[in-house]
């Protein structure tokens, strides 16, 4: 872990003021004005209709896009491309198909020069963590969707990032493997110590994961309303659905998404598609 990691709950490891992006040759900018803060040890999700710039303000701060106006800070600093204190998953689960899942997890501390010996320790420690020890020699064409996922996460967390960036990691899975990943989500959280943001299209995977979500509206996106989940940890995925809670936080947050729809000109279809894609 990086030395000069602030300890303090309070301290911003993410800083965002008015930040807009603007696309030349589009009359709408992408983002318009959002502003939040996250600090140490947060999990923040963040939820809005399809095409509101949810993973475009990753990005931002993951360094991978330029904004046009406002400010950003990481860590005090401005957003980079390549951090080493920062790790990044992608929707899919990118695995590099001639290499094998062990392979794959030692990769990303290859990239950052770690010796070869401590690598495969590392890596088969993570594997070990999500409950793959004995696939570390098998390739991407022979892991289900959901052990592909584990060996994601596996990578993402093996580096001991101070930031995770989650870009919809299970939106690929069938519902009730996507829970079982939420589940072994958790699990890992309970050994980090760092912040992570996610993106989701996934109201429920918000409330299961995070401990703060937040709203974005219709292009062009601002920060609609942000919502504290209170739900203690540990969490069990599938226990804190039928809280009653739960059905409550969910309705009032897929109630401001759906509101979006109302006056911006799509479709019924459209609407109906993005209700699909919550659900």
């Amino acid at each position: 872990m990086t030395a000069d990691l602030p300890r303090d709950r309070d301290a911003s490891m993410v800083r965002a003021r008015n930040v807009g992006l603007d696309i030349a040759g589009n009359s709408m900018p992408i983002l318009d004005g959002v502003s939040l803060d996250i600090a140490y040890g947060d999990f923040v999700a963040l939820v809005g209709p399809s095409g509101s710039g949810k993973t475009t303000f990753l990005n931002v701060i993951a360094g991978m896009q330029k904004f046009t106006r406002g400010t950003v800070e990481v860590r005090g600093a401005p957003p980079q491309k390549g951090r080493r204190d920062m790790s990044y998953a992608l929707a899919r689960d990118a695995l590099l198909p001639w290499r094998t899942a062990q392979a794959n997890i030692e990769l990303a501390l290859q990239i950052r020069g770690v010796p070869r010996q401590e690598r495969r320790v590392r890596a088969r420690a993570a594997l070990e963590r999500v409950g793959l020890t004995d696939s570390a020699g098998q390739f991407r064409s022979q892991l289900s969707q959901g052990m592909r996922q584990r060996v994601a996460l596996a990578r993402a967390f093996v580096t001991e990032p101070d930031i995770l960036l989650l870009d919809e990691p299970f939106a690929a899975l069938d519902a009730q493997t996507r829970i079982l990943m939420q589940q072994q989500l958790l699990e890992l959280l309970g050994q980090f110590s760092g912040t992570v943001l996610m993106v989701t299209h996934d109201i429920a995977e918000a409330i299961t994961l995070a401990d703060r979500i937040i709203v974005f509206s219709r292009r062009p996106a601002q920060v609609l309303r942000a919502y504290d989940v209170d739900f203690p940890r540990p969490r069990d995925a599938a226990e804190l659905r039928a809280d009653p809670g739960f059905g409550v936080l969910f309705e009032s947050i897929w109630n401001d998404i759906v509101g979006q729809m109302s006056s911006d000109g799509q479709t019924q279809g459209d609407r109906a598609a993005l209700e699909g894609a919550l659900q």
